[in-house]
């Protein structure tokens, strides 16, 4: 069965390109990005894994730490980062799962039959402190991931997770937000006094409260 949003995230233990690990034990109270690749040695994954390592710090600002996978053979991870550093210019900074015997990829519903019977498709999970599936997505072979876009997400779901809001269309951090439905109109100024809109009785903003 795919994995679906608030679904628990299945731990598994695992050879990388740092060594051995336990998940939840490694992913610890971060939040995680993990993410796979059909192969090693392919083009639009080898400038994901030079982009992921190049925003290491952002990652690390929002708490969250991350993770890729290929089914391909630990050896030939060790050869590809090499690529990887020469091509995109960075120091890897991060693990990559060798995945031989599938099985994490079965747990993460990332064999597609009908994209590659044996390959992984290109599938990205958030992953919170809870160990509980945040988000979903599966980009086709051609077309690059948007980091930037994963890091809005995260910015959105810590966000929304301690305060009664949502964050609207093309949301950056910073901007102005949704009030919750359930609050009253009225109750708004105790819960957010830096101001609000009333724009129609279920769309109200307010500034973002943590800024």
């Amino acid at each position: 069965m795919p994995l679906r949003l608030g679904d628990q995230a299945p731990n598994f233990d695992a050879m990388t390109t740092e060594g051995q690990i336990n998940f939840y034990d490694w992913a610890g109270e971060n939040w995680v990005v993990l993410y796979s690749h059909p192969a090693d040695f392919t083009p639009v994954c080898t400038t994901e894994l030079g982009r992921t390592a190049a925003l290491k710090e952002g990652f690390a600002k929002r708490d969250a730490k991350v993770i890729a996978l290929s089914i391909d053979p630990i050896a030939d991870h060790h050869e590809w980062i090499k690529d990887i550093e020469e091509t995109q210019n960075v120091e890897m900074n991060f693990p990559v799962i060798a995945d031989e015997d599938r099985s994490i990829a079965e747990a993460y519903d990332m064999i597609h039959p009908n994209a590659a019977a044996k390959a992984t498709v290109r599938s990205v999970f958030i992953i919170d402190p809870d160990k509980k599936v945040r988000l979903t997505l599966t980009y086709p072979p051609s077309t690059g991931r948007n980091f930037n876009e994963i890091l809005r997400v995260l910015d959105s779901l810590q966000l929304t997770d301690n305060y009664s809001v949502a964050t609207p269309v093309d949301w950056q951090d910073g901007e102005d937000v949704v009030v919750s439905p359930s609050i009253k109109t009225e109750d708004i100024p105790d819960r957010f006094p830096k101001g609000h809109k009333v724009i129609k009785d279920y769309l109200r903003t307010t500034p973002q409260p943590n800024r």
